[in-house]
């Protein structure tokens, strides 16, 4: 006797794999939601990968860069609403300095590539094919931080090149990804680091002069010597140095290639391109955030129509039922894709709204809040916000990346505040009476726990901290 399955149940099964394909596309970042739509393309004859530059939410056909004119417009009336939409391939690889070049063969890199092959990958459109073998030469003498190991001269003697050659060349390497690497030392890379934020905004006049004269004193802490050396009042000073640790990384390797107190450390994520690109309408900081989410491909999926139209013919009984299935296969996989791009902009969205300070003034102003408050205003399980937040990078607008994750980090206020007051501090105060002072401005935690966040911040304990020297 043969089952008979009614249409409810039928309909509860397409409910169950269209979800579980769903969860399964949020969680993957972009460089896995490439092999994923690369492996369906390849094995599935029903679907196809339009070539024109379409719009991935709308499907509306793009001129040869920017954003969809309908799907990039405000949702709300209000001038600070961000602008949230899914962005094609090209342009997240012709985001900034690369607009308009061509799009390199390779698929996005992968979050196990080493450092060497990740930077060389975004610089080659820009090398002259007689520089390359110097980029890869300098780029396979890199240490763990990101830093050269060998002196410029040697690269000229052994490639027998003008100096100025090699220095182009290192160059271009500094500003790649992590801005700073390939320098010859760490205030070669904040140097490096303070030239491309100097492209996107306004630094303190005296931060290249305390790099470049004062940083030996200003590594130890010695603000007065410091103040006293270039001849400017004390608070300028730490004004100066508090941008500097805000905003600039000694050790290049360690902003975007794991543990930033341990770059030996092997680290379960490391994030190399972001999946999100958060940034200014019109490049004025003035003007909303513009919202990226990054679309491994620049077409549009679609049913092959001519697959369609030949299942009618089909042969035999079997063959019909073989080619539903693929029909089947593709037509989920294509609302799953769309459901997981929806997902992404509903989240970005809030929380681009919910951490608009965090975004542009740092880890101080980060706003507490849990993927459960999340999951509860966007009416979705708490799970879907776990899998669109796992393994996923986002970067700033000053063009740090950072883990999703960190929107959900309510330590980062307090290991904030934590800095602050021992930058602060009229001699070395001990953990305990750091944790009275935080528990007085908000931030009730255990000693333990302070000596934790310290350690984060890479602060040594009171006892083997200077005392800073301040001006009466």
């Amino acid at each position: 006797m043969y089952q008979t399955i009614s249409p409810r149940h039928l309909q509860r099964q397409t409910t169950t794999a269209h979800l579980a394909q769903t969860m399964r596309l949020l969680f993957k970042p972009v460089e896995d939601l490439q092999k994923e739509i690369d492996e369906m393309v390849s094995s599935n004859p029903a679907i196809e990968l339009m070539d024109k530059r379409t719009c991935p939410t709308c499907h509306r056909v793009l001129g040869d860069q920017g954003a969809c004119p309908m799907c990039s417009r405000p949702k709300g009336d209000a001038q600070d609403e961000p602008v949230v939409y899914v962005s094609p391939r090209e342009d997240f690889y012709g985001h900034g300095e690369r607009s308009g070049e061509e799009m390199p063969d390779e698929p996005l890199a992968s979050m196990t590539e080493e450092l060497p092959e990740f930077v060389l990958r975004q610089i080659s459109p820009e090398l002259k094919p007689e520089d390359r073998r110097i980029a890869a030469y300098l780029l396979s003498n890199l240490d763990e931080d990101g830093l050269l190991e060998i002196d410029l001269y040697e690269v000229v003697r052994y490639f027998r090149v003008p100096l100025s050659r090699v220095k182009e060349v290192q160059h271009i390497i500094q500003r790649a990804e992590p801005v700073g690497v390939g320098s010859c030392s760490p205030q070669e890379a904040l140097l490096a680091q303070l030239e491309v934020l100097r492209e996107f905004g306004k630094v303190p006049e005296l931060a290249e002069k305390i790099i470049r004269t004062g940083w030996e004193l200003a590594t130890h802490r010695q603000y007065r010597e410091l103040a006293h050396l270039l001849g400017v009042p004390m608070k300028i000073i730490q004004q100066t140095m508090h941008f500097i640790s805000e905003n600039l990384v000694p050790f290049p390797a360690r902003a975007h290639y794991g543990d930033t107190r341990d770059p030996s450390k092997k680290v379960g994520e490391v994030y190399h391109r972001p999946d999100i690109i958060i940034s200014y309408l019109n490049d004025n900081p003035e003007k909303a955030l513009v919202v990226e989410i990054v679309m491994p491909i620049s077409g549009t999926l679609r049913i092959n129509p001519m697959f369609r139209e030949a299942i009618h013919e089909a042969g035999t009984e079997e063959q019909k039922e073989s080619w539903k299935a693929y029909l089947e296969r593709a037509e989920l996989f294509i609302k799953c894709l769309q459901q997981r791009n929806h997902t992404m902009e509903r989240l970005m969205r809030r929380l681009v709204n919910l951490q608009h300070d965090f975004i542009l003034k740092g880890e101080k102003y980060l706003v507490p809040v849990t993927r459960f408050q999340i999951s509860t205003e966007l009416e979705v399980h708490e799970s879907t916000i776990s899998r669109a937040v796992a393994g996923k990078a986002v970067q700033l607008p000053n063009r740090r990346i950072i883990p999703l994750s960190s929107f959900f980090d309510r330590s980062l206020p307090a290991r904030m505040v934590l800095k602050e007051l021992i930058d602060d501090e009229p001699y070395p105060l001990s953990d305990a009476e750091l944790m009275g002072m935080l528990a007085e401005r908000g931030f009730p935690v255990a000693r333990r726990t302070v000596a934790k966040y310290r350690a984060l911040e890479g602060i040594l304990p009171a006892q083997m901290r200077k005392p800073i020297l301040r001006e009466i």
